[in-house]
C-alpha cells in the first residue's frame, strides 16, 4: 500500500514509530553543537520571530525532524533534519516530535543549515540530496561561519541552482519578501527592503531613544527653569521700577505740598 492510499490514521502511526526509532539512533555527536552554528541559529530564530509579526504565514521551525514519503516501504519514511525550516502557510502549522509532509498542510519552502568544520554534526552533502531530489525544496540556504561564505540556491528544473545576488548585493527569497547576506560575519535578513534587527539592536536603540529623551527633557527643563528665572527677574524688576515710581510720586507730592 503507497503512503498516498494509506489512511491518515494509521500514517501517523507509521510516522511517529519512524520519529522513535530515529531518535535512539542518534549518536551523541548529534547533540554537540559548536557555537558558531548556535549563534546562527540563534540569529535566525530571532529574526523571523520578527518577520512574523508581519508576515503571520511564515513559520520557522528549529531542528525539527521532517519525514517524508520514499520508495515503496512506507514504514521506512525518508528523513532529515535541517537547522532551520520555513514553511508558508496561512493557517496553523502543528509539528511536536515531526515534520511528516503527507499531514502537514505544506511543505518547507526554504531549510538553513550551518557547517562548522570543527563540528560536523551532520551529512549535510547527504542532506541537499535529500533536499534536491526527494523533498524538493524550493531554497535551500547553506553557510560556512568559519570561511563566512554563504550560498543559497533554488529550485530551477528540478535541480538546485545558486541565487545570484541582486542590485543590493544581497540574494533574494522573493517568495517570503526576503533577502540574506553576511553582516558583521552572519547571515543576517532584510525584509521588505529593511534589515530585520536583533533582540539586541531593539533593546539599544531603545535606551539610545530613552537617553536621547531624556537628555532632550533635561535641556528642556533647563530652557523652562531659565525662563523662569528670567521672568522672575523681569518680576522684579517691575516691582523696583513701580516702588520707584511710586517713590517719586511721593517725594514730588510732598514738595508741591511744600509749595517748594
Amino acid at each position: 500500500m503507497t503512503p498516498a492510499a494509506t489512511p491518515a490514521a494509521k500514517l501517523k502511526l507509521i510516522y511517529e514509530m519512524a520519529e522513535q526509532r530515529y531518535l535512539r539512533s542518534l549518536p551523541i555527536e548529534h547533540f554537540m553543537e559548536a557555537t558558531p552554528q548556535a549563534t546562527q541559529r540563534k540569529i535566525t530564530l530571532e529574526s523571523f520571530d520578527l518577520i512574523q509579526t508581519a508576515r503571520p504565514d511564515v513559520h520557522c521551525f528549529n531542528e525539527l525532524l521532517v519525514q517524508y514519503p520514499r520508495g515503496e516501504d512506507e514504514y521506512r519514511p525518508g528523513q532529515v533534519v535541517p537547522d532551520n525550516m520555513i514553511v508558508v502557510h496561512p493557517g496553523p502549522v502543528t509539528a511536536e516530535g515531526s515534520f511528516n509532509t503527507p499531514l502537514q498542510p505544506a511543505g518547507p519552502l526554504l531549510v538553513l543549515e550551518y557547517v562548522s568544520k570543527g563540528n560536523r554534526r551532520k551529512d549535510y552533502e547527504d542532506n541537499m540530496v535529500k533536499y534536491e531530489h526527494e523533498l524538493k525544496v524550493p531554497y535551500y540556504l547553506l553557510f560556512y561561519p568559519d570561511n563566512e561564505e554563504l550560498t543559497v540556491f533554488r529550485m530551477a528544473g528540478g535541480r538546485y541552482a545558486t541565487v545570484p545576488p541582486n542590485d543590493t548585493g544581497r540574494l533574494p527569497i522573493p517568495e517570503l519578501e526576503l533577502e540574506a547576506a553576511l553582516l558583521g560575519g552572519w547571515v543576517r535578513f532584510w525584509f521588505r527592503g529593511e534589515l530585520v534587527p536583533l533582540p539586541v539592536d531593539l533593546l539599544r536603540d531603545r535606551d539610545a531613544e530613552r537617553q536621547a529623551r531624556q537628555a532632550a527633557e533635561r535641556v528642556a527643563d533647563q530652557e523652562r527653569q531659565a525662563r523662569l528665572a528670567a521672568e522672575t527677574r523681569a518680576d522684579a524688576d517691575r516691582q523696583a521700577r513701580l516702588a520707584a515710581e511710586a517713590e517719586l510720586a511721593r517725594l514730588r507730592e510732598q514738595l508741591k505740598a511744600r509749595g517748594e
